[in-house]
């Protein structure tokens, strides 16, 4: 069910709308984002007067039509939501149209992820150690050098890491705990020496000013740091870096920090000979992911980026080698 401090729904289609968010939440999905496009989708109903408990392909045509600056990867997550709730409607016996599979445009809604070279990382690295405290965030040059190196040292994706609280960090084991993770699968994952060292250092000063209870990352006030926050001086430490930014939808994002580690990883291994059959799971169960496949399209991505080593990648492990997909 949405929570409090989230969109409320008007329209006829609301308790469909709810239970559909409470069954996809019941098998581990957040589904934050999903909520507010449906919040969208419920006041365009509102407004054209939809009163029917259906989904006709007419208001679901109205609703997907391509708008006016608006990028095709967006009409594509729009038509995406729309084929997700006429197959639950569909289910539940109530009249509905299921946008066709095929008529997606796959290619436009695939993001590749942007991978940093490593003097584009120390250069992003060297903007956030040259972030200064100001009156509205007074901590962020302790607090922002260190987030954008566990991001990047540890696979974390951005909310993974701002819900991480100060007792998650076990200095003596050398580990994070990821409570709040993607389908809230929780992990423990170790640290590598040298980021650990730099967390050491970094907790002591913390605890000094907040105490040893709280956010691991935390903002001003002493409460976590939002997302968009976090991508905010993202974006104003990739313009100091001089790394460009490929525009809306384009990156680089902050995920792709998260894209970045695996590639090099992978890169090394096949370079260093590793068994990728027999490495690929520790990378999987490393970065939380579910199944195999979206590490695999990252050997893939890996391939296609070092032509160098994409021969000894297809000649060995070419049969682990998907054809493409979405990234995670």
């Amino acid at each position: 069910m949405p929570t409090s401090n989230e969109p409320t729904f008007t329209s006829v289609l609301e308790p469909i709308i709810y239970d559909l968010i409470c069954e996809k939440r019941g098998i581990g999905y957040h589904y934050d984002k999903e909520v507010r496009d449906f919040a969208r989708f419920d006041r365009f109903c509102v407004a054209v007067g939809h009163h029917d408990l259906a989904l006709p392909q007419e208001l679901v045509d109205a609703w997907t039509v391509k708008q006016a600056h608006e990028t095709e990867i967006n009409r594509q997550r729009r038509i995406s939501l729309m084929r997700v709730l006429g197959r639950y409607m569909y289910k539940c016996g109530y009249p509905a149209f299921v946008y066709p599979t095929q008529a997606t445009d796959r290619s436009a809604s695939r993001y590749v992820p942007y991978i940093f070279s490593k003097v584009e990382l120390a250069a992003l690295f060297s903007a956030a150690d040259a972030c200064q405290p100001d009156s509205n965030s007074p901590y962020r040059d302790l607090v922002l050098p260190v987030l954008f190196r566990v991001l990047y040292g540890t696979r974390l994706r951005i909310a993974e890491a701002l819900a991480l609280q100060r007792s998650d960090l076990d200095l003596r084991n050398g580990t994070l705990h990821i409570r709040q993770a993607k389908f809230d699968k929780e992990r423990c994952i170790p640290i590598h020496p040298v980021l650990l060292e730099r967390m050491e250092l970094y907790l002591g000063k913390l605890e000094l000013i907040f105490g040893p209870e709280g956010p691991l990352f935390p903002g001003p006030a002493g409460m976590a740091y939002s997302v968009r926050t976090i991508y905010s001086y993202f974006r104003q430490f990739l313009w100091q870096a001089r790394i460009p930014h490929r525009g809306r939808g384009q990156g680089p994002r902050v995920h792709d920090l998260r894209h970045v580690f695996a590639v090099h990883c992978l890169k090394k291994w096949v370079l260093d000979g590793v068994d990728l059959t027999v490495a690929l799971p520790y990378l999987s169960a490393y970065m939380g992911h579910v199944g195999l496949k979206s590490t695999q399209d990252y050997l893939r991505l890996t391939a296609d980026l070092y032509p160098a080593i994409v021969m000894t990648v297809e000649q060995h492990f070419g049969s682990i080698i998907p054809g493409g997909g979405e990234r995670r």
